[in-house]
């Protein structure tokens, strides 16, 4: 029988990359984490020894903990924030068990841009319409989702990166840009190591509205329209990323859930 506190990967897996998935916490110590350098999408790492400092991150959202085996460090720290009234999971099996279920994405840590004050910063052009929306929502849902987005002046994204330490994304010449016929978004997806069913479908509308390449989804055209309407309807950027990630939500749960649904007139009609 399942413990009461327990989330398995299977689970799991159904929550990353939606608005309901919890926080992750890696409670790997080191030794164990520097010879598998890999982390669950979304997570962080944080030492089993601070647990004041731990729920200072938390501030009351639940969490799911993640150690080697998930035996004695996820399961400690999960009866510890319990006790405390935090809704606190530990992953059955730990990173053993991810590593193994096939399907279950991890990401490369040193792929990860070091963090300023907690967080991962990323600076881009402002006036956003497909990559620079779809990448920060990718970021958030899969990779940090404290990550904070600056929109400047094209001209100014390098300045900006290099006295701010933040990332430039979507520009010509940095790493993080179109590589060939792909655009922002796959390059992210390769890097991160997040290839999966749903996320191919998603990249191929990105990249078909991003390059104006419609053939290769239908849906591309569509998503061009709602992205060029979103941004004459916001003249705030931030305020267009937050209505862009829902934009985005709904488009991966149609990847990844919706596809083979259609609908008709009237309801029930058959053809």
């Amino acid at each position: 029988m399942a413990a009461p506190n327990e989330i398995t990967v299977p689970q799991l897996l159904r929550l990353i990359g939606t608005p309901r998935a919890p926080v992750i916490v890696d409670l790997s110590i080191d030794p164990d984490f520097d010879a598998d350098p890999f982390l669950i999408p979304g997570a962080f790492r944080h030492p089993h020894t601070d647990v004041a400092g731990l729920k200072a991150r938390l501030a009351g959202r639940a969490c799911v903990l993640v150690c080697q085996r998930g035996i004695k460090l996820s399961q400690g720290m999960a009866a510890w924030l319990r006790n405390d009234g935090i809704a606190a999971e530990y992953l059955a099996g730990g990173m053993y068990a991810w590593r193994d279920h096939a399907g279950a994405p991890r990401i490369p840590a040193k792929a990860l841009p070091e963090p300023v004050d907690g967080s991962t910063w990323w600076v881009t052009r402002h006036r956003p319409k497909i990559d620079r929306i779809a990448c920060p929502w990718l970021i958030r849902r899969f990779v940090d989702p404290q990550a904070q987005f600056l929109y400047v002046s094209p001209s100014e994204v390098a300045g900006v990166a290099d006295r701010y330490g933040a990332t430039p994304f979507d520009v010509e010449g940095v790493f993080w840009s179109h590589r060939g016929a792909l655009c922002t978004f796959d390059t992210m997806l390769d890097e991160f190591a997040l290839r999966s069913e749903a996320l191919d479908i998603l990249s191929r509308v990105v990249r078909g509205a991003d390059t104006n390449r419609h053939d290769l989804m239908p849906e591309a055209a569509g998503l061009l329209a709602i992205s060029v309407g979103l941004s004459r309807q916001f003249r705030n950027d931030h305020d267009q990323l937050e209505a862009g990630m829902v934009l985005y939500d709904a488009l991966y749960r149609w990847a990844r859930d919706g596809q083979g649904e259609g609908h008709d007139w009237p309801a029930g009609q058959k053809a």
